[in-house]
């Protein structure tokens, strides 16, 4: 009984935390993405709409479709790839929610290595 006395307080600490995951926020909308490459910021705008994802990048935009495997997990695929690095589909995995932003992982659809970003919603 003295251990289940002890354990309580943890496991109601433990219980409080539980990231947001609210990812029908942003099924659609207008984001922004930042990143370091090089030591030099870049930026990609995106508009979402369900199934498609139109990015603008460096000035040169590009579509996208989009089949969600869930809430928080869809795959990315160019609708007009220019070579082959292009033609291989991104897994996108919505890992936690803010008001306006959330953080994510993705990589290439069958790869282990993934990475990480944040995207804010920028409408």
């Amino acid at each position: 009984m003295k251990k289940i006395i002890y354990l309580f307080p943890f496991l109601a600490l433990v219980s409080c935390y539980n990231a947001e995951h609210n990812c029908k926020d942003f099924k659609t909308g207008k984001f922004k993405f930042e990143t370091e490459v090089n030591g030099v910021k870049k930026i990609t705008f995106f508009e979402r709409k369900d199934s498609i994802e139109i990015e603008t990048f460096e000035g040169k935009t590009d579509t996208a479709t989009i089949r969600w495997v869930s809430d928080c997990e869809y795959v990315l695929q160019k609708k007009h790839p220019k070579n082959m690095a292009e033609e291989k589909a991104i897994s996108m995995k919505i890992l936690t929610t803010e008001k306006d932003s959330y953080t994510f992982e993705f990589g290439m659809v069958g790869s282990e290595e993934k990475q990480r970003g944040k995207v804010y919603k920028v409408d």
